[in-house]
């Protein structure tokens, strides 16, 4: 290793001795985003995470939303091994199943925060239920539903209020 740092060190020495050809100022950007524009921020309320007592979580977008499990259930099922979905057109009301989540230790059903209509399904699951275990809060959703009315999110508890009712556990 010490024989390639000594091989380059010639090297790096001159380039970083010349002087640059232009300011970095200077240089102009090979694309620009037109004046007006925001490239990279969203609005807070784009995207709201929220979570039940019964250990779901919902991330709303707009008036879509997706539904899984917390990792605090996924650590609790221990090794899932099948994921029910629900089917598309299904409609559901707060605190009612839209799929369940069966593990080698038990099964459970996944309910609904809020009102609302699936959409779809987390087709990776059918495959892949150990997803939910790798990833129980981003790759492991479990329904995509159309929420009725986005004011019953409001109602949920945010992270720092669910992380307390864990620790009670």
């Amino acid at each position: 290793m010490a024989s390639v740092a000594r091989a380059f060190r010639p090297i790096a020495s001159r380039a970083f001795a010349q002087k640059p050809v232009a300011p970095i100022s200077a240089v102009a950007p090979a694309f620009r985003f037109p004046r007006g524009t925001r490239s990279f921020s969203q609005s807070p309320l784009a995207q709201v995470k929220k979570y039940t007592e019964s250990h779901e979580w919902i991330e709303l977008d707009g008036n879509k939303a997706k539904i899984g499990i917390t990792k605090y259930a996924a650590n609790s099922l221990g090794d899932v091994v099948f994921v029910e979905l629900p089917e598309v057109g299904l409609e559901v009301s707060a605190g009612e199943p839209v799929g369940a989540v069966e593990s080698v230790k038990s099964a459970s059903d996944v309910l609904s925060p809020v009102a609302g209509t699936v959409i779809s399904g987390n087709a990776v699951l059918e495959d892949n239920a150990k997803t939910i275990n790798a990833s129980a809060e981003g790759e492991g959703w479990i329904a995509e539903i159309e929420v009725s009315d986005v004011a019953e999110v409001e109602a949920l508890l945010d992270e720092a209020a669910y992380l307390e009712t864990v620790e009670e556990h």
